[in-house]
């Protein structure tokens, strides 16, 4: 009798890869919706989190983290790199460069006005500093570099990069960030070549999500919601 396959076996990729894809497709749907803002931040937050729940815990569970002092100082570092351009340089986010029909054009995904709701900005908050960080280094850290070096992604160690898996991440995930391209490309190539120097992917989740709870602190700190795109 043969014996089943998992579907873990028949899909490696899986518990990389889907978290990420629901949580663009979340994105992608949600404002079409036009639920009311709770429910809107509400499913924003809720089904991604389900998805890495349901597929992605098994990874999870094996992640440690390594260097936290560091983690802690880099996040903090890659915030300040993050919004250094917007607040030493008046009206750097309105050139061309940054908004255009390629990259798009800042915006608020949830209205200042709504962000007086405490539901509604905590799980703003949650999303960008707890679940965010998780979903994005499964993919862009974890899998898509050593994809990229081997179709065969599971025999290449995490942390390898070739040259293409090094430079083709920071730029994708620059595209992802739209205005904010600049500053994502830097940052991503600092993200990269943390992995690369740690092997560690828990270390590399722990960094963005210190980066992205500093952002979020500038936010609240200074009213600039663009940077919560």
């Amino acid at each position: 009798m043969t014996p089943s396959v998992s579907w873990r076996d028949r899909w490696p990729a899986l518990p990389w890869v889907a978290p990420f894809a629901v949580f663009m497709a979340v994105l992608a749907v949600a404002p079409a919706m036009g639920l009311p803002q709770r429910w809107d931040a509400g499913l924003r937050f809720g089904v991604p989190l389900l998805a890495l729940g349901l597929l992605s815990w098994p990874v999870l569970r094996t992640l440690r983290v390594q260097h936290p002092m560091a983690d802690l100082l880099l996040g903090v570092g890659v915030c300040a790199l993050w919004v250094a351009p917007d607040f030493l340089v008046p009206g750097w986010r309105a050139h061309p460069l940054f908004q255009n029909a390629l990259t798009g054009s800042l915006s608020v995904s949830v209205p200042p006005a709504e962000l007086a709701d405490p539901l509604v900005l905590t799980l703003r908050f949650a999303r960008a500093a707890l679940l965010v960080p998780v979903v994005e280094e499964l993919f862009w850290r974890g899998w898509l570099p050593r994809w990229l070096a081997n179709p065969s992604w599971q025999d290449i160690p995490p942390g390898h990069y070739t040259r293409l898996g090094f430079i083709g991440t920071a730029v994708l995930f620059a595209a992802e960030h739209g205005p904010f391209w600049e500053v994502g490309l830097l940052c991503g190539l600092v993200y990269n070549a943390w992995m690369w120097r740690t092997r560690s992917l828990g270390d590399l989740i722990l960094v963005h999500a210190v980066t992205n709870a500093a952002l979020g602190a500038v936010v609240l700190r200074t009213g600039r919601y663009e940077f919560w795109m």
